[in-house]
């Protein structure tokens, strides 16, 4: 069982959304919570929240898409935390798109923000999180499994984090180095998420979350030997029917997601070569 009274846990992308619950939830049952993000307006709120709870707890504005800055700045948690026990990557962009309708800029920025930054940030409080024998979650998506439409890129970047997330397990394992390892991952929450701007609409029909649920999976994984979880739990059953045929399981979701776009009164997407 993961007891969060004086753990010092930073959880990044925590000015709104599922980082803003997780945090307000790791303060209320006795953690030391270090919060980031770019909006100081929209931290400032979050930590009123949790000093109620946690007065030691801190947050930091910073531009995690700046990957030179990570450094410095894993350099100033560990500094201004005197250490930290866990670690929660949870920051992160959408970007619904059709496949081929992608922008270069946004491949760049959604590979920069939900893929190059976390690994950064990690390897930067590595020796931090040894020295506390710590635990690192990373935020991944449904999505890094299970192949949705019009989010290739997105998936591709939550599909990366997640084998990157594994194969750190392994390499620190080997080394015998004590930090755990985990991905969590959230489906259909609500979030600012669903109406980020820049963004095709979803194509969902699975009634939403409340953010809040990602609270307690996120404890129940810290308190396990688990690699991964998901939010809610029945998407556990959807990997392995991929894995059994996954020719019948993509056929399956391109035919249901045909049927989504009829029920919407949507038309398909224009492919490459079609005459536009």
């Amino acid at each position: 069982m993961f007891d969060p009274v004086g753990k010092r846990v930073l959880v990044t992308g925590s000015s709104a959304g599922l980082g803003a619950e997780m945090a307000r939830g790791l303060a209320a049952r006795g953690a030391i919570v270090g919060i980031c993000g770019r909006r100081e307006d929209r931290l400032a709120e979050v930590l009123a929240d949790i000093h109620s709870f946690s007065p030691q707890s801190r947050s930091w504005a910073v531009d995690l898409a700046d990957l030179d800055a990570l450094d410095s700045f894993a350099e100033s948690v560990t500094q201004e935390f005197g250490g930290i026990d866990v670690l929660v990557n949870n920051a992160g962009i959408p970007k619904r798109r059709w496949a081929w309708e992608h922008r270069p800029d946004e491949i760049s920025d959604v590979l920069r923000i939900n893929l190059e930054s976390p690994i950064r940030l990690t390897l930067g409080l590595l020796d931090s999180l040894a020295n506390s024998s710590g635990q690192i979650v990373f935020v991944g998506s449904v999505a890094a499994r299970l192949s949705p439409p019009a989010e290739a890129v997105y998936a591709s970047s939550k599909a990366a984090i997640t084998a990157f997330a594994e194969c750190l397990r392994v390499d620190l394992s080997i080394a015998g180095t004590p930090i755990g390892v985990h991905v969590l991952q959230p489906g259909v929450l609500d979030t600012e998420l669903f109406a980020h701007p820049d963004n095709d609409s979803s194509l969902s029909d699975i009634e939403a979350l409340p953010a809040s649920a990602i609270l307690q999976p996120l404890i129940d994984l810290l308190g396990s030997n688990m690699v991964e979880a998901f939010v809610p739990d029945w998407f556990t059953d959807l990997p392995p029917v991929k894995t059994g045929d996954p020719e019948g399981f993509l056929q399956g979701a391109a035919e249901y997601t045909l049927q989504r776009l009829s029920d919407l009164g949507m038309t398909p997407p224009v492919g490459p070569g079609a005459t536009k």
